[in-house]
């Protein structure tokens, strides 16, 4: 048997406003592309489809397009879980129309999954299934495989699904205790004759993270963190999501996260993005094989030391000219709003713009000078500044420190006055 495992695509995820769809459907090609190229029979998706639990439509249409192409009209088995992200009933909402063409989506631990009722020959079908755990059959293999399918297992989600096998005192035990309690549970499925796969979106410790990536994966003291050892030993590939840096996840049992298939945040930046491809038979080891990904743009830092007029000649060298940019420029005074401009012009890739100001002897001067001056003084110079020369009226001032909470220090009571009136 030949399985596809993918993760982490984050579907309707942007760029800090900038619009990622065309690369979002651009991956998926390239994995639709794949799964026929390497005559794939099951795909896995372990988890955070989308990147909200309320996706827009255009995120859900992708989605539907991906799994009716890769189901190749029910010949191809598909399995997706719900992630941290995903909202796990609107994730199944599709179920009635995907069993139709043995796509099998996981919400919740708790979801019961059913044996498919009726399938036409040569299609796939669930033979035995139960709460996170199915056996599915593809026409193009002479053997199923189980599945022990664990969708993101949050602590409460956890206690529903095994209320149903656990005694009272085994549920006290801390998480990773009880996920691999679960685990095992599970894994009572696997049998000699199977091809026997964990899938799950958790964090195992000592796997390597992006922090901007997957904020708050370990969450309060580490809690959701599990150690590797919570998976069966009788699984034969672990497949995981939930870590975008596709990696191995280390120990006896072959298994991997397939990482994210864009790079979602600059902590990403020159992460090679892929899928994973995994060749199997009932008994024995499985191969373990990374296929790279092309699509997307890359995410590039760019730190110019010197200055604005480095910034220009890089971007007229055509650097980077098709990448999501997050840059960092040394100057002597703060950027302009007109060059800020200029530069997204220049470069619409550029998605943050940093400016580093290193002040000259005559900048030191002019901060020592700043630092005696009062909030209301330091707005006037500004508003001057950024008006070409304008003077602020008394009532702005006013406004200003209203707003900001200091405290007002007109020396001249009547140019006090005269603000009130103005404000």
């Amino acid at each position: 048997m030949r399985i596809l495992h993918t993760a982490d695509w984050h579907l309707g995820k942007t760029m800090d406003g900038r619009d990622r769809q065309p690369e979002q459907e651009q991956f998926i090609d390239e994995i639709c592309g794949i799964a026929e190229q390497e005559a794939v029979d099951l795909v896995l998706i372990a988890g955070d489809v989308f990147h909200t639990p309320n996706p827009g439509a255009a995120a859900e249409e992708l989605f539907y397009f991906a799994l009716d192409r890769l189901s190749n009209h029910g010949v191809r088995g598909v399995v997706v879980i719900a992630g941290n992200h995903d909202n796990p009933e609107r994730l199944c909402a599709p179920s009635p129309l995907a069993d139709r063409l043995g796509i099998t989506l996981v919400g919740l631990p708790r979801d019961e999954i059913y044996p498919t009722s009726y399938t036409p020959a040569g299609r796939v079908k669930r033979i035995q299934c139960g709460p996170s755990w199915l056996e599915l059959a593809m026409p193009s293999c002479d053997h199923s495989a189980v599945l022990a399918a664990l969708p993101y297992p949050s602590e409460g989600r956890l206690r529903q699904l095994m209320s149903r096998t656990l005694a009272e005192e085994e549920m006290q035990q801390g998480y990773a205790a009880m996920v691999k309690a679960a685990m095992e549970r599970l894994s009572a499925n696997f049998r000699r004759d199977t091809i026997n796969i964990a899938l799950s979106h958790i964090f195992v410790r000592g796997c390597m993270e992006c922090p901007e990536s997957e904020n708050q994966i370990q969450q309060v003291g580490g809690i959701y963190a599990v150690d590797a050892s919570v998976f069966p030993a009788t699984a034969q590939y672990i497949a995981l999501g939930h870590l975008h840096r596709p990696q191995a996840l280390g120990g006896a049992v072959p298994g991997r996260y397939a990482g994210s298939p864009l790079q979602y945040s600059f902590a990403e930046t020159g992460q090679a993005k892929s899928v994973t491809l995994v060749d199997v038979v009932p008994g024995e080891s499985a191969a373990v094989r990374e296929i790279l990904l092309t699509a997307g743009k890359p995410l590039v830092k760019w730190r110019a030391t010197a200055g604005l007029e480095q910034v220009y000649r890089w971007v007229e060298e055509g650097r980077d000219a098709a990448a999501w940019i997050d840059l960092e420029l040394s100057v002597t005074q703060p950027l302009t709003m007109d060059q800020i401009q200029t530069l997204r012009r220049i470069q619409p890739g550029f998605v943050t713009i940093r400016p580093v100001i290193h002040l000259t002897g005559e900048g030191v001067d002019k901060l020592n000078e700043l630092r005696h001056l009062s909030a209301e003084q330091m707005f006037a110079r500004f508003y001057e500044r950024q008006t070409g020369g304008a003077v602020a009226e008394p009532g702005l001032i006013k406004l200003f420190l209203d707003l900001t909470g200091e405290t007002e220090s007109f020396d001249d009571p009547k140019e006090r006055e005269e603000a009130n009136e103005t404000a």
